[in-house]
């Protein structure tokens, strides 16, 4: 009988050991699950990304010199244009109006009345002509009568200033018969209207003046290409050197451009060529412009120009207004202490993350010297090759054991 009841006793322990160690096990702190990081050593550097457009820098635009008929410009976008030596337009003088009922009699009266002018000034030399004459054979008749002592030395003095007076007669009457013709010609012309004929053949027949590029270079745009009457000044086309002059214009955010200095490299990516260009920033605007977002959004945007130090045989094809993607290296470093941006944290007044120390997790500050979003680097807090915890979870805390995810 004893020794029944001392059986069921072992038993009973042995269960109830069990038991224990079955809660033990299930109540035991397991190893948090994390993805784990290593700090790395390389280079770094943070840039600002924004789209932006090329330009050339400086471009002529060439305009009519005066008012007049445009020929059809014949030069085409793209053409090679050599300064001094193309001909990049010619040029026409207009043609008159038409007149209404009104102008035209008006200036047919006016014709009539400037041919009775030229008609009078044309009497007036006849008049003119013959005073010299008669002026002419006194002034002979007195000399032959001076020689032979018949007259005095006064009365051959009279006849020669005679003499004088009808000859300025005559200059002045010749003279005032051109100022009627061109008055008579004047008056002409303003019968003259689109429809005559012989104004027509006239400006066909007159050779028309070309307009030569004022710059080597490429023909960018072409504003006015038909042939059509032009006032002075209009533009015509644009002519620019890709090779020499090409830049870039970005539009950065203000708070980004706060960032930006003179001089920093730029990496022209995404252009269409087969290698990055290389750039630096040449001006950055004093003044900033609102500019609204695909997604409605007012923001202030500031204009930066970049120019390339790459050679123009490296952006072959690449012209002006092309679409490219602008990166301004705003800070670099070659031989960085690095982390995952993932692995960060805010705590207290600074950044820290988990360094894994014998499977347990210790938060450790750091200091952050650059971020770029996916990489910090890191100037002090941690060494290189130590692991670290990436995406560290809400309920982490400095001590607890944690273990990599899925090893």
């Amino acid at each position: 009988m004893a020794k029944h009841t001392h059986s069921r006793f072992a038993i009973t322990a042995i269960a109830l050991a069990l038991v224990a160690a079955a809660l033990t096990w299930a109540f035991w702190p397991q190893p948090l699950l994390v993805d784990f990081g290593t700090v790395a050593r390389g280079p770094m550097r943070v840039t600002i990304d924004e789209e932006g457009v090329t330009r050339v820098a400086n471009a002529y635009v060439v305009s009519t010199p005066i008012a007049g008929r445009l020929e059809r410009v014949a030069i085409e976008v793209g053409d090679e244009v050599i300064r001094d030596e193309t001909v990049v337009a010619r040029m026409r003088p207009t043609a008159p109006s038409a007149l209404d009922v009104r102008t035209r009699e008006q200036a047919a009266a006016g014709v009539a009345a400037a041919s009775a002018g030229l008609r009078v000034a044309e009497a007036d030399v006849k008049k003119a002509m013959a005073d010299r004459d008669l002026a002419q054979a006194s002034l002979e008749r007195t000399r032959t009568l001076f020689d032979k002592g018949i007259v005095s030395q006064s009365a051959l003095d009279t006849a020669e200033r005679a003499m004088r007076a009808a000859l300025a007669a005559l200059d002045t009457a010749r003279a005032a018969v051109s100022m009627r013709a061109a008055e008579v010609k004047n008056a002409q012309a303003q019968l003259l209207g689109f429809d005559d004929r012989a104004l027509a053949e006239a400006l066909a027949a007159e050779q028309a003046i070309p307009m030569l590029a004022p710059t080597s270079g490429t023909v960018l745009r072409i504003m006015q290409e038909s042939e059509t009457t032009v006032a002075a000044g209009t533009p015509v086309l644009e002519i620019g050197d890709i090779a020499a002059d090409l830049e870039i214009t970005v539009d950065l955010l203000s708070t980004d451009a706060v960032q930006v200095r003179l001089g920093q490299a730029v990496i022209v990516d995404d252009w269409g060529g087969p290698v990055p260009l290389e750039g630096t920033v040449h001006k950055i605007a004093p003044t900033g412009f609102t500019k609204v977002s695909a997604l409605g959004v007012e923001e202030q945007r500031v204009r930066t120009t970049i120019r390339f130090t790459s050679p123009p045989e490296a952006r072959a094809g690449l012209g002006h207004g092309f679409r490219v993607e602008a990166r301004i290296v705003v800070w670099s470093q070659p031989d960085a202490v690095t982390v995952p941006a993932s692995s960060l944290f805010r705590s207290r007044d600074g950044w820290a993350l988990f360094v894994v120390e014998q499977g347990l997790a210790r938060e450790r500050a750091v200091d952050v010297a650059a971020n770029n979003g996916l990489t910090a680097a890191i100037a002090s807090g941690v060494e290189p090759d130590e692991q670290i915890v990436l995406y560290p979870p809400t309920g982490l805390m400095d001590g607890n054991s944690v273990a990599a995810r899925g090893g």
